[in-house]
């Protein structure tokens, strides 16, 4: 081709079709249909991948990445056919592992934002499911106050207690299972996983055990019923808070365990057996894991244990989540490594005696998740706008991956509160949970 001839192709105006192939390095691996008529990728593909609008367009144009696909796809400007909107676990395989994108030169890029309309860089107001972003969070407060993780903790827990029931199953448990088979079922694993953590802190009748960021009270009723101990639950969505009062009542553990509706700072009460943290930290930001800790070894009494689980990175950086995770599932989630955790709980004075990865076991609670939701759909829709339940689907389906890939692990530290004068740790030679 002659320069001539370059230049003459670069001036031809294309398809939204034939400017989505122009930024592939391999081509398609799914079918691609566009609203000006135009398609692209194989006939034969199980999936196809359909742009009903240019709003559609132009969140694609001024997101490029998750979060441009999230709101054209929660909008319904995207659609997806070929996998359920419940669980695209599918699709989002299939767009992980064969979708590389390659960097134009400045004209054909040019080319390409002309033939797409250069009206559609100015962004459409995003879904209603959407969160601020960081810009306008910034006057609640810095990050990870009391006020702005309330609200935080709002937009992701205050959707409706039956669409989390629908999801979550009956044990209301929004953390990572443990299996204790390959065909266990999601309550067997979740009941596991309450024992295990039950074990390893070494519960008895009559202690008393601190539960931090408690969810819907699944831990705090376990050891209650369980275990005899005397457990408070602390939660900041006053949604989880009625529903785990209630249902201890309903259960007749009032007499063992109480859920407030609360910061966990605010907590006064000292010398507890156990204080566990059941997907907690993933929240309060790496900066505040000195804090944190030390709240924990404050309000632990001399040979108490502490079990911190939480969703962390394969290494040791701190990344904040993605765009779309951030928009539309956790604001302000911050992740780092293992490493991080077990530093932080050893200067706060936490002897850390054991260190865990479920990574496994959390793609199979959040396969066993999106069942639910696909069994449940139309009963979810009743609870939530359909762009909810698919900001559901696509995150769960995606951190399924995630975990599969090991681009994120879920750990287990174990530490105690040694005695400071004798280094007592009230420990016995070998584990005893694992029986």
């Amino acid at each position: 081709m002659t320069l001539l001839e370059d230049k003459s192709e670069l001036g031809t105006r294309l398809t939204i079709a034939q400017a989505l192939e122009r930024l592939m390095k391999d081509g398609l691996a799914f079918r691609f249909e566009a609203f000006d008529g135009s398609t692209a990728g194989p006939e034969d593909s199980p999936i196809t991948l359909r742009l009903v609008s240019e709003r559609g367009l132009a969140y694609l144009m001024t997101a490029p990445g998750d979060l441009g696909f999230a709101r054209a796809y929660v909008s319904g400007d995207l659609e997806v056919d070929g996998v359920h909107p419940g669980d695209p676990y599918e699709v989002m395989k299939l767009l992980m592992s064969q979708l590389r994108f390659k960097v134009p030169s400045a004209p054909e890029m040019l080319q390409i934002v002309r033939s797409l309309g250069f009206g559609n860089l100015k962004p459409p107001t995003p879904p209603a499911e959407e969160h601020l972003p960081k810009w306008r969070r910034a006057f609640e407060g810095l990050r990870h106050n009391k006020k702005r993780d309330a609200e935080a903790i709002h937009h992701h827990y205050d959707v409706s207690n039956r669409f989390y029931e629908l999801v979550l199953g009956p044990s209301m448990t929004y953390t990572c299972a443990c299996y204790p088979e390959l065909d266990s079922t999601l309550e067997q694993a979740q009941y596991e996983k309450y024992d295990l953590i039950c074990r390893k802190l070494d519960l008895k009748p009559g202690q008393r055990l601190l539960d931090i960021g408690c969810g819907w009270g699944g831990m705090v009723r376990h050891a209650a019923k369980h275990y005899g101990v005397k457990v408070i639950g602390v939660t900041l969505s006053r949604e989880q808070a009625a529903w785990a009062q209630a249902e201890i009542e309903r259960q007749g553990l009032q007499d063992l365990a109480e859920v407030r509706f609360g910061d966990y700072r605010d907590v006064v009460e000292t010398g507890f057996d156990a204080v566990s943290s059941i997907g907690l930290t993933e929240h309060i930001g790496v900066k505040n894991y000195p804090a944190y800790f030390q709240f924990i070894e404050s309000r632990l009494k001399v040979g108490g244990r502490m079990l911190n689980h939480c969703i962390t990175r394969p290494d040791n950086k701190t990344t904040q989540t993605g765009a779309f995770i951030d928009r539309y599932v956790f604001p302000d989630g911050e992740l780092t490594g293992v490493g991080r955790i077990t530093v932080a709980a050893q200067d706060a004075g936490l002897e850390v005696r054991h260190v865990e990865n479920l990574r496994e076991h959390y793609a199979m609670t959040l396969r066993d998740w999106c069942r639910n939701l696909v069994e449940n759909w139309d009963d979810a829709l009743e609870e939530v706008t359909v762009g909810r339940a698919k900001v559901w689907g696509l995150y769960m389906a995606g951190s399924r991956l995630a975990f599969e890939r090991n681009e994120i692990e879920l750990h287990h530290v174990l530490g105690v509160k040694v005695d400071p004068q004798t280094g007592e740790a009230a420990w016995p030679l070998r584990p005893t949970w694992l029986s």
